[in-house]
């Protein structure tokens, strides 16, 4: 991945989950942040939250946690982002998003503009599209030079098809999972392929430079450099899956950052995500000895030499 500096720019929803064992901090592009700052790197949130107590305790998180606070605006009418968290029996989380809210009208400013031009890779999401404001703001951001990435986060009703392709004509790399993968396939009459000629697919049709597709437990599948990697995930006790996908692709971006191998970066992103699905919460306090330890287990990424794309 050539960038031109590791200065990351994170695009979208900053937010309160509201999990059955009390409130935590979240949204996707603040986690990713936060995980980032955690291995080492330059990461920075652009969101907006309300003028109001859950405003001012989230800024107060971020700054406790390390994080600028520069690029997170302050809306007048709108309140803070709340996300009611809901976990089945196997602690596998699905959301209930409120909306209006404040990070739906993120504005187009010159600090944020001067930020986005500074920053080598941009990371954002689609759920922070579904407000024609937040995407117009989002869409002029990505004018700008610099890798673009975006992690596809479909949330009913916010998975419109018009909306999240509109983003990927501007962008390099894109993550997802593979319910999501099979929504792709489904919008274009694509149900009958296999994962392979899904993915050949979808990097010839959105031109797109790098795909990873996310598989919970089971693992995960790069596509980089005109080759296939594939990990089986490490297996561990599952406490909430509440940001385990932003912790691995953190643990992607870090790697590749610091020129890894494609196949030892998706084992490292693998037993971030891990670690984090481990703990409870979307951002627990990182131990780079559990993740070791869990690399450790030697679960082998297989890299796919006879599967390539030309």
């Amino acid at each position: 991945m050539d960038i031109k500096n590791n200065e990351i720019l994170c695009f979208g929803e900053v937010l309160w989950d509201r999990l059955p064992s009390g409130a935590k901090a979240g949204g996707a592009p603040m986690n990713v942040a936060l995980h980032l700052n955690a291995i080492g790197l330059d990461a920075t949130i652009a969101s907006s939250v309300g003028n109001d107590e859950a405003g001012e305790e989230l800024k107060k998180f971020l700054e406790d946690s390390g994080m600028s606070i520069a690029y997170v605006q302050t809306d007048e009418q709108l309140p803070t982002s709340e996300v009611l968290v809901h976990l089945d029996e196997n602690n596998n989380a699905t959301y209930e998003i409120c909306e209006p809210v404040a990070w739906d009208c993120i504005q187009l400013t010159n600090s944020l503009m001067d930020k986005a031009k500074r920053s080598g890779l941009m990371i954002y999401g689609s759920l922070a599209s579904r407000d024609p404001l937040t995407r117009e703001t989002l869409l002029n951001l990505l004018d700008y030079d610099g890798v673009k990435l975006i992690d596809v986060n479909f949330r009913k009703p916010y998975d419109s098809q018009e909306v999240v392709e509109r983003l990927l004509e501007r962008t390099d790399i894109v993550k997802l999972n593979n319910e999501e993968l099979q929504v792709f396939a489904g919008w274009h009459n694509r149900l009958e392929s296999n994962e392979y000629d899904l993915i050949e697919w979808f990097i010839t049709k959105y031109n797109i430079e790098m795909l990873c597709v996310t598989k919970g437990e089971n693992g995960a599948l790069l596509y980089c450099n005109g080759k296939f990697y594939e990990h089986p995930g490490f297996k561990v006790k599952a406490v909430d899956t509440v940001g385990a996908g932003d912790a691995f692709l953190a643990g992607l971006i870090a790697s590749l950052l610091n020129k890894k191998e494609p196949a030892d970066a998706l084992a490292f992103a693998c037993a971030t995500g891990a670690f984090v699905a481990s703990k409870a919460g979307a951002t627990p306090k990182y131990n780079m000895d559990e993740i070791e330890e869990i690399l450790s287990t030697d679960q082998p990424t297989i890299e796919r030499n006879n599967i390539q794309i030309n």
